[in-house]
């Protein structure tokens, strides 16, 4: 298991390197990807990164002026990644070739070559931090951006139980390096187009409650892009609702994607796990947050099959 001085040490060491992100992706892994490569850039060394879904239009400033994939890399690193199963279409291709895996999941699974697993950093972003600072990279204003933009949409805009001194002291320092943290935050978690309203109403008011209330389930049929003209990176904030909800300890959201898959996204408030769930469904994430995918079903087989998840768990909890 490395840390940061050893991962730090293999870089330098050496050149052409790919970052891989999670499917899916979300702030904190296209922020530490975005961060990454700019710093191994700015080192002189040839880094590029790739995604296995389409990254939303919202985060494409993360990697304004980068390259994606433009050679064979000689080395392989992951972020934000838990197991391979996270890394969607591009499984297949590099999770057996990974040399450094970075990440902050509790339930991180050894994949790769040497890793660096701190699971009580809030955000990914915050590793990719220290780690610049172990490579003596000089943070500019694009990289504090991308590191702003993990931390914030990993921990909530700062109000989710991870979030720890370290996370406020490296959030400061990263406004100090020119961030633009009221612009981020902005975007990130209060900007919403008029699709997304309305789509999140039809979603929202179609939401089943079970398990005494304690268990929420949105479902999202492939339909709903269509009929509101959503995009799908548009719903990414969809997985928190239900959750919010008072006396429901697990909130799910499932989401129909092409091919017969179905992805899920779990929230849960203590003392449900998030990540028991998605772990259940060979998936992962934190005690609070988790996802997992599902293949050859539909939404509706999908629902029971996780509802049938989360009363177990409560049961067991005794909370049932």
């Amino acid at each position: 298991m490395a840390d940061c001085m050893k991962a730090a040490a293999l870089l330098r060491g050496w050149d052409d390197i790919l970052v891989l992100c999670h499917a899916s992706p979300d702030g904190d892994t296209l922020g530490s990807a975005g961060a990454l490569v700019r710093g191994l850039g700015a080192l002189g060394k040839r880094a590029f990164f790739a995604c296995g879904d389409k990254i939303d239009e919202k985060y494409s400033y993360l990697f304004e002026g980068l390259a994606p994939l433009g050679r064979e890399p000689a080395h392989i690193v992951s972020v934000d990644v838990a197991t391979p199963s996270l890394l969607g279409s591009l499984e297949e291709e590099y999770a057996g070739r990974i040399d450094l895996a970075i990440d902050h999941h509790s339930g991180h699974t050894l994949f790769a070559r040497e890793s660096w697993v701190e699971p009580d950093s809030a955000a990914n972003s915050e590793l990719i931090y220290l780690l610049l600072q172990e490579l003596g990279v000089s943070i500019d204003k694009a990289t504090a951006e991308c590191l702003y933009t993990g931390i914030s949409t990993d921990t909530g805009c700062f109000r989710y139980a991870n979030v720890t001194p370290r996370t406020h002291r490296i959030a400061a320092r990263l406004l100090e390096l020119g961030a633009d943290g009221a612009r981020i935050n902005r975007e990130m978690h209060e900007s919403k187009s008029k699709a997304q309203i309305e789509a999140e109403r039809i979603l929202m008011e179609s939401m089943a409650f079970s398990c005494g209330g304690k268990c929420a389930m949105v479902q999202v049929p492939l339909s709903i892009y269509e009929r509101t003209g959503v995009q799908e990176g548009d719903l990414e904030g969809m997985a928190a609702l239900p959750r919010q909800i008072k006396g429901v300890l697990l909130g799910v959201t499932l989401k129909e994607k092409e091919n017969g898959l179905v992805k899920g996204s779990v929230r849960s408030n203590p003392p449900a796990n998030a990540r028991e769930i998605g772990e259940s469904f060979g998936g992962g994430g934190h005690p609070g947050a988790a996802g997992f995918t599902l293949p050859g079903m539909t939404l509706s087989q999908a629902a029971e099959k996780v509802e049938a998840a989360c009363r177990e768990q409560l049961l067991r909890l005794g909370l049932l």
